[in-house]
């Protein structure tokens, strides 16, 4: 192992740590990376000597920014690779979330600064995740043709009331006392204190809820909160349009949250249509969904978004060209019919994400 690699692996006494060592990619993820992690992962729960794993992000502006989605591009679209990326990444990916779900010794993240996409994959949906005053949650899948994913149609039918609904479809970034409120994060540590804890860690003299709860501190109210009751009000609809309709009679109204409203359903007129729509159902669809089955159905919904235009659209003008005026197809919402969406939710026979 050196500086350069991009996973660094490291034991202290008992404690195994995952570093994610490309910050200046903002610690997005590659498939290769996911492969070194896997197995890493696997060595460390079955070895008795290993209490507990950290994964936490190199330098001080990302945890993780998510996977590597211009890669999948650049396959998608045969400039580099192998076409099949469009199929391994995401399945490779969601097999490492459930590991890290169901991972048998405490699993602890520190999401401090930008964690989105791919970054709550793998932290999310594992047992501890440390939020500081730097953090920034979304799931703005939308802006990209995609939808949320890596176990969002589980956790973000978690949060309270129509918040997961309104996070999904706008990606709205959250703060650490958001992350909290949505249960995204466990614990609030200030960022000078991550090193302190992560040597109560080594130790483990007090037990690993001890020393999280040492540390912690009460971060400033959540703002979601506050927004909760106009969230509720507009995100209550069964479909798209609803919602557009609800957030323009919220605005028009006046009010402590006009502004708001105004600036959410401009927000979501920019977004992929398809996106939208397939993001709404697959929400309502999801409702109770555990893990296996949240997975089982993005990964479908990834493959039918593999074949379109939208993601590939979204990153050009996001990642690519940088133009940031993507050309959706369809173009508005009427132009995506029930059948359109339907399309997305088809089974894809034999090529299912099926878990042993």
């Amino acid at each position: 192992m050196s500086d350069n690699d991009e996973i660094l692996l490291q034991r202290d006494r008992g404690l195994a740590t995952i570093t994610i060592n490309r910050p200046q990619a903002l610690n997005a993820l590659t498939l290769d990376n996911y492969r070194r992690i896997d197995p890493a992962l696997r060595a460390w729960a079955a070895d008795p000597s290993v209490h507990a794993v950290v994964v936490h992000g190199a330098g001080d502006r990302a945890f993780c920014a998510g996977g590597d989605v211009r890669a999948v591009y650049e396959a998608g679209r045969g400039i580099s690779g192998d076409r099949s990326l469009t199929a391994v990444f995401f399945r490779e990916e969601y097999e490492l979330i459930r590991r890290i779900h169901h991972f048998p010794k405490p699993y602890i993240a520190i999401i401090d600064g930008i964690t989105m996409g791919g970054g709550a994959g793998i932290s999310v949906n594992g047992a501890y995740r440390v939020a500081t005053e730097h953090t920034q949650f979304a799931m703005p899948e939308t802006g990209i043709g995609l939808f949320p994913d890596v176990g969002a149609t589980r956790f973000l039918n978690r949060c309270p009331g129509h918040v997961g609904r309104y996070l999904g479809l706008t990606g709205a970034r959250l703060n650490a006392a958001d992350a909290l409120y949505c249960s995204f994060a466990t614990h609030f540590v200030e960022r000078n204190r991550i090193g302190a804890l992560l040597d109560e860690l080594v130790s483990d003299h007090g037990g690993m809820e001890a020393a999280l709860s040492h540390f912690a501190a009460a971060p400033d109210p959540a703002p979601l909160a506050a927004l909760q009751p106009a969230i509720d009000r507009c995100f209550a609809g069964n479909s798209v349009e609803a919602i557009l309709e609800a957030l323009a009679a919220e605005a028009s109204a006046g009010g402590p949250h006009a502004e708001w409203a105004a600036e959410t359903r401009a927000g979501l007129l920019a977004k992929s249509p398809t996106s939208l729509k397939i993001t709404l159902r697959q929400l309502t669809i999801g409702r109770d969904y555990d893990l296996d089955a949240a997975l089982a159905l993005e990964y479908r919904l990834t493959q039918h978004v593999m074949a379109g235009h939208d993601f590939y659209e979204g990153i050009r003008a996001m990642l690519i060209d940088r133009d940031r005026n993507p050309q959706w197809r369809p173009a508005s919402l009427a132009e995506v019919s029930e059948s359109i969406v339907d399309s997305h939710f088809a089974p894809l026979a034999a090529r299912e994400l099926r878990f042993s």
